[in-house]
Parts: structure tokens; sequence; C-alpha cells
């Protein structure tokens, strides 16, 4: 198994696909992206959010329907009717190994999209309700986007996607320092420059960024 490096510089997103700010802030990151892509590399980590003992049901997190309306009012993300189903039934457990694990599938074969991806995961869960854990949902994205699901359904299976998940957490947390999310970034060789987030319009990610580059 090959261990995912991020660029020598490079603009990083460190996300959970279980975190609805993370979801808040997820068309802004396609904007700014797109809008920069073409002089730095973007790419995007699982920070590891409902893991070990906070790995659970979403009945567990009640402050959560709060938190998306505040969501909602700040960024104007749309919570699902398929998302907003599976919140009143509370039943669906929670887990970011598993969802880490799907990022880290899906981006080995094309981190070029890392961005995509995470939105995708995302759209899956917060749009229409599915479970990151069912492996047939993240092999429908991967086959959805000219991608091989066959080999995401393999690594999924076979533990590999869950240990690149596992390094994700682990430069997430020791490499970047980052301890919310979303947490945004720019990397250049040894140097870390934290960037604002939710909330910020494009012009201003756009200003911070034309500074560091210089």
């Amino acid at each position: 198994m090959n261990e995912f490096v991020l660029p020598g510089q490079a603009v990083v997103y460190v996300m959970d696909a279980y975190c609805g700010w993370c979801w808040g802030f997820s068309g802004r990151m396609r904007e700014f992206e797109a809008a920069n892509r073409h002089r730095v590399a973007f790419t995007a980590i699982s920070g590891g959010l409902f893991v070990g003992e906070r790995a659970g049901a979403i009945a567990n997190y009640p402050h959560i329907a709060e938190a998306n309306q505040r969501i909602s009012q700040l960024t104007g993300a749309v919570f699902g009717d398929g998302y907003q189903a599976l919140l009143t039934r509370g039943d669906m457990v929670m887990d970011s190994l598993d969802a880490g694990a799907a990022l880290a599938a899906l981006r080995a074969q094309a981190p070029e999209r890392a961005v995509h991806w995470a939105h995708e995961l995302q759209a899956a869960f917060y749009g229409r309700g599915q479970s990151l854990s069912d492996a047939s949902a993240v092999a429908a994205i991967a086959q959805a986007n000219g991608l091989d699901d066959a080999l995401v359904l393999r690594q999924l299976a076979d533990g590999s996607a869950e240990a690149r998940a596992r390094m994700d957490f682990n430069m997430a947390r020791n490499t970047l320092g980052a301890r919310s999310y979303p947490t945004l970034l720019f990397r250049s060789g040894s140097e870390i420059h934290r960037l604002p987030a939710t909330g910020t319009a494009l012009s201003i990610l756009n200003q911070k960024l034309d500074a560091l580059l210089g």
C-alpha cells in the first residue's frame, strides 16, 4: 500500500464527511479550488471527527439539528430530504473511519480531484441520506465519476483504504495541527499557514492565497 503524500506546495482541506460545518463550506471550497487550481495544487484529507468512542448513532448528538439550522443560515447549505429522514430516525451510526476510508479509496485513483471526492461523499450523506459505511454507496460515486468501482470495493474490503484513513487522521493532527473541521491550510515545504474557512467570501480567500503565493 502506498502512503498518501501531500504535495510540496498545496492548499490542504482538512475535513470530515460527517461534519456539518464542512458541508456548509463545501460549495465555497469548490469555488476556491476552481478559481486557483491552475496555479497551486489542492487536496483533501480526513480529520476523524466521529472515531472510537465518538462513533455512534446520530441520536447520540441531539445538538446536530440546531447546528444544521445555523449552518444553513450562515452558508446557505441545503440539507436534503434523505438526510432529514435519516436524522429523524436517529439510528444511523456516524463512523468517520469508514467515511475516511471512502475518501481514501476515491482519492487513490484520482488524487488531483480530492476536493471533489470530499464533496461527493458529503452530498451522498447530507443530500441523499446515505451511510458512508455502505460500500455500495461509495462504489456508486466511483462509477458515476469514471473510476474503477470494483477497485474501490476491494480497497474498502481489504483494509487498505482504512489504513490510509488512519494515516490521514495522524497527518491532520500531528503534521498539520488541525483540531477542528473544516481546517483550511496553505502548505509550502515545512511552512504551514492557516486560511479562513466557513463563512469566508471567495474574494477574501483569493486575496489570502495571493499573498502567500507572492
